[in-house]
């Protein structure tokens, strides 16, 4: 359950961009995961709002978005997203690809209030 270590390290640091930022209360918390991350968006949520009990994101909504996995031809430079977990290019059938998006843990965004 990967997703307790992660959830662990983002809670650090939107409480860090908080207080930097000198909010009194966070309300909302925008994050995006590469779908290659393989997080499991109800249980994140359930570590992620288990985290922030007694902080001032007790009651911050979340808002995961996962992002395919895209990946550009070497051979006909076109860009690709994959669904299937098949590493080829749908357009020219090429597996000499290279990764673009899918393996990244995102903070899009903190709103709170000061």
């Amino acid at each position: 359950m990967h997703e307790l270590k992660i959830a662990e390290e983002l809670i650090i640091i939107v409480l860090k961009v908080a207080e930097s930022e000198n909010l009194k209360k966070i309300t909302k918390v925008n994050i995006q995961f590469g779908k290659m991350i393989q997080i499991v968006p109800d249980i994140f949520r359930f570590v992620f709002e288990s985290g922030v009990k007694g902080t001032i994101a007790k009651n911050a909504r979340l808002k995961l978005e996962i992002l395919p996995i895209k990946f550009a031809c070497k051979k006909c430079k076109a860009e690709t997203e994959i669904e299937d977990l098949l590493f080829v290019c749908s357009f020219c059938g090429s597996n000499d690809l290279e990764l673009i998006q899918g393996r990244e843990t995102i903070i899009e965004s903190i709103e709170g209030e000061k």
